[in-house]
């Protein structure tokens, strides 16, 4: 690709919200948690992605559901956008009820050519602070790629045995999860909720499970397991999940914390490494 986007290296912004319980409360339900919890009680690991809505206009939507491009993200012209992976690091942790600042800043735009062409990956940092100060730093990882050829469409994963695992969680990602998960971090992104739009246009056998959603269920299993404090999250998609088929969602402990997986179909999904303790 010829666009130069060096001019958007750099560029900062910042916003507040304040972690109210309700969001939080809703996303642990929607996952068959009974027990609400209460303003100063420690958030859930990643339910700060729950907050800081970006809603726009319906003018300033693109087709893709998404924020229309030339905002605070580069204009990248290419059409299709998912959220590849990201690394985080927990410092100190949010409470339900207080406000919290994000700041997020654009640490790179790289162009590369991969086997479905065209592809430029934009890299935003957000550091998240609270009331006990810097508690999260993030580096999120964005894709963007060519429109799918003609007939790419593929046959969905269909059910098969459950792997073998030291932990697992079964997940089937029914349509109306997704709908909950979309509604509760304000993602319009129409692969999530309009199975035309995913399988006409971006060429996809089924509805996709969010990449987020995948990493909370992982987070989430692992503190289940883990004594110490995870201080340290990595995380990358190697393929999509689909709404329909049982998702499963696998892990095992390690030296310095745990590895974790979400498989569907015989196929690795995402995959994460967790540290515990303090993070590097």
């Amino acid at each position: 690709m010829s666009e130069d986007f060096s001019a958007w290296v750099g560029r900062r912004e910042e916003v507040a919200d304040v972690l109210e319980p309700a969001r939080t409360n809703a996303l642990r339900a929607a996952l068959g948690e009974a027990e609400p919890l209460a303003a100063g009680q420690a958030l859930p690991l990643l339910h700060h992605w729950l907050y800081f809505w970006d809603v726009r206009p319906p003018q300033g939507l693109g087709p893709d559901g998404h924020p229309a491009k030339g905002g605070f993200l580069p204009p990248v012209p290419l059409p299709r956008r998912m959220w590849a992976g990201g690394r985080l690091k927990f410092l100190e942790p949010l409470v339900v009820g207080e406000r919290v600042t994000k700041t997020s800043t654009i640490l790179k735009v790289e162009a590369k050519t991969g086997k479905s062409g065209h592809l430029v990956f934009v890299t935003v940092q957000h550091e998240l602070a609270g009331a006990q100060g810097l508690a999260i730093v993030e580096e999120q990882d964005i894709v963007y790629r060519e429109s799918a050829p003609p007939g790419a469409t593929t046959a969905p994963p269909t059910d098969t045995p459950a792997p073998s695992a030291a932990w697992r969680r079964d997940v089937v990602p029914d349509t109306v999860l997704l709908f909950r998960y979309s509604a509760l971090t304000m993602n319009g992104h129409r692969i999530h909720y309009d199975r035309p739009y995913a399988i006409d246009e971006e060429a996809y056998p089924a509805l996709v499970v969010h990449g987020p959603l995948q990493a909370t269920l992982l987070a989430d299993l692992a503190a289940r397991h883990l004594a110490a404090p995870i201080g340290g999250f990595d995380f990358r998609g190697q393929t999509p999940a689909f709404d329909g088929v049982t998702l499963h969602v696998c892990g095992e402990s390690t030296e310095t914390g745990a590895s974790v997986w979400t498989e569907q179909g015989g196929r690795k999904n995402m995959v994460a490494t967790i540290t515990c303790g303090e993070a590097a």
